[in-house]
């Protein structure tokens, strides 16, 4: 398993309110990096949706292109590179095929280069109190491969939101050596309201690892209320720092070594074992032994 490094290091973390115009979003999120990298933010992770949050169909494909035409890649890329940081688009909506989009979280090298990709697994299929409805699966293509990715002070897995209801994806991630765990999101008001916080600490606590969490937050251009409320939070399951509801940046300086003592003090990662399940449950021996042979 690849082990923390013992260097600090500064997370600013976007809070956006993403429109139908995805010029305008990109305008609010330079901005907004300008001034993580003047807070001194070594790496800046924006929310899910950073470049679209459009509800209908015909919106979203009206303004979204393939990956190698996307602005907003393309200006994040050069951004990254002059002020030699770590950048992560959250997520781009990004066109894959006339019928589906893909839903793909990028993380930018200080260099400006892709340093990894991932595209949401899990698709927010959902129907909520108050006729709320939700079928992400309509207009975009799952992912299917775990991602993980090698910063200077630790690895960082790659998720996306509803993702975060899924607890295998990030054991296998902590598993596979990740000290940080990115869930950039747009949690509705409603579900935000009820399990935001208590998910995002346990995802930390379960892992031992710091939760990097960019939020939406507001009423929207397409009239969906998000619950913002970007998080950091550490190993231990303490809320390091919050945001409101409006939009804005978080920050907060991470030391790597809240990684080891964490699993030093609860080793979960090392006692985890797998199981088989058996239908129907077995007798216990010392029962038959009792009952004696039939």
């Amino acid at each position: 398993m690849t082990a923390a490094k013992t260097s600090t290091f500064k997370v600013g973390l976007v809070q956006m309110r993403s429109g139908l115009e995805p010029q305008a979003n990109l305008t609010a999120l330079l901005a907004a990096i300008d001034e993580a990298k003047r807070g001194g933010a070594d790496y800046v992770q924006s929310p899910e949706m950073t470049n679209i949050l459009a509800l209908k169909r015909e919106q979203l494909f009206a303004n979204i292109v393939a990956e190698e035409h996307d602005p907003t890649l393309a200006t994040l890329r050069e951004v990254a590179r002059k002020l030699e940081i770590y950048i992560h688009l959250g997520s781009l909506a990004i066109k894959v095929s006339p019928e589906k989009a893909a839903n793909r979280s990028f993380l930018i090298d200080r260099k400006g280069d892709v340093a990894a990709r991932y595209d949401k697994i899990h698709m927010f299929d959902v129907d909520l109190a108050g006729g709320e409805s939700y079928r992400e699966s309509n207009n975009y293509r799952s992912g299917e491969i775990a991602v993980v990715a090698d910063l200077p002070w630790g690895r960082l897995g790659l998720t996306v939101c509803y993702d975060l209801r899924f607890p295998a994806l990030y054991r296998a991630l902590a598993e596979a050596g990740s000290s940080f765990l990115a869930i950039p999101s747009a949690f509705t008001r409603q579900t935000g309201e009820a399990h935001w916080h208590v998910l995002m600490r346990a995802r930390a606590i379960e892992n031992g690892c710091f939760v990097f969490a960019a939020a939406q937050g507001g009423r929207h251009e397409n009239g969906r209320d998000t619950f913002g409320h970007s998080l950091i939070v550490d190993p231990w399951g303490k809320i390091v720092a919050e945001g409101g509801t409006e939009p804005g940046v978080v920050m907060a300086e991470i030391d790597p070594a809240a990684v080891v003592a964490a699993r030093s003090k609860v080793p979960s990662l090392r006692h985890g074992r797998r199981f088989e399940l058996v239908e129907p449950m077995a007798e216990p021996a010392y029962l038959h032994a009792v009952r004696g042979s039939p």
